[in-house]
């Protein structure tokens, strides 16, 4: 854990047993895992998300609260700013990156699975959907779709007149509809498909896998040159549940696997010797896995230790 998410924590304790804090730091505790949310649904990066935050409070700390007529809105506005400049670092770094990159997965509560719009848009599914998209059309899309903003309010987070964000929002929705998951899928079809998946996996049945997986499921595997992955997409029924039961079946000894709410969704969770190596979150439509999302890179299991919370 940063120092910084600490003394968060230390601070969010204060406030909760009655201990005296400053008006500013009371309003950014009381906004803070909303603003997390919209940092990570900006970046797919938890450790991203949290450098953008300490951004964040530097500057709210500095700001005159009796100039400041809607709080939450200009602490949201801050942190997109923030995102959207580390968005676009992000990207460069990305173009280095060894192999897949896949989003960092979040071990969460409940009660983010029970919101189902904030879980579908968390998901590993979704937020591979964002990256296709601009930075300044991510920003619109996550502030108007998942935070039902208002577009002067956004207009004024990415730096464009209302007029402007209103057509960036037009475009970044037909972009996200026509790639995103079929229909809403619910958690009792996911764990059906994971179970499934799952028995399949421990007893290296083929037939069983082939019979879960979509003819066109692609596999993602993101290592991040540290863990072996594959380093390109694996498209196809066939070709996937080969490599997966010859892949499992080679330490058959050693595996284990869980489910675990994860980003909102069921998905599984692997682990070699009792020691945490793979996330596995799915895509499913139509009762069918059409896509698997293995994070294997160590920096990015960060935040599989514990629950991580989520708001809108």
């Amino acid at each position: 854990m940063s120092e910084y998410s600490e003394c968060a924590e230390d601070t969010a304790g204060q406030l909760a047993e009655g201990g005296r804090t400053d008006p500013a730091t009371e309003a950014f505790v009381a906004h803070r895992n909303l603003l997390f949310t919209v940092a990570y649904e900006m970046l797919g990066s938890a450790a991203d998300a949290e450098d953008v935050l300490q951004e964040t409070w530097l500057r709210w700390a500095g700001v005159d609260l009796g100039t400041v007529r809607d709080q939450r809105a200009y602490l949201v506005r801050i942190t997109t700013r923030q995102a959207l400049s580390r968005l676009r670092t992000l990207g460069r770094r990305k173009e280095s990156y060894v192999g897949s990159w896949l989003p960092e997965p979040l071990l969460t509560a409940p009660d983010v699975a029970e919101d189902v719009e904030l879980a579908d848009s968390v998901s590993m599914a979704m937020l591979l959907v964002l990256e296709t998209l601009q930075p300044t059309e991510r920003a619109v899309f996550v502030l108007r779709e998942v935070f039902d903003l208002a577009y002067d309010e956004i207009a004024e987070a990415v730096d464009k007149n209302p007029a402007a964000v209103r057509q960036i929002a037009h475009r970044a929705r037909a972009h996200v509809a026509a790639r995103r998951p079929r229909g809403v899928v619910s958690p009792a079809e996911t764990r059906d498909a994971l179970d499934a998946f799952q028995r399949a996996v421990d007893t290296g049945d083929l037939q069983s896998l082939l019979d879960i997986l979509a003819p066109d499921v692609v596999l993602l595997g993101d290592g991040g040159g540290v863990k072996q992955a594959v380093l390109r997409p694996i498209m196809g029924a066939d070709k996937v549940a080969r490599l997966l039961v010859a892949g499992m079946g080679r330490v058959a000894d050693a595996l284990s696997l869980r489910s675990a709410q994860v980003n909102g969704h069921p998905a599984l969770i692997v682990r070699l010797d009792g020691e945490l190596d793979t996330v596995v979150a799915v895509r499913i439509d139509d009762g069918l896995i059409t896509g698997l999302y293995a994070v294997r890179n160590p920096e990015k299991l960060s935040h599989m230790e514990r629950e991580t919370a989520l708001r809108r």
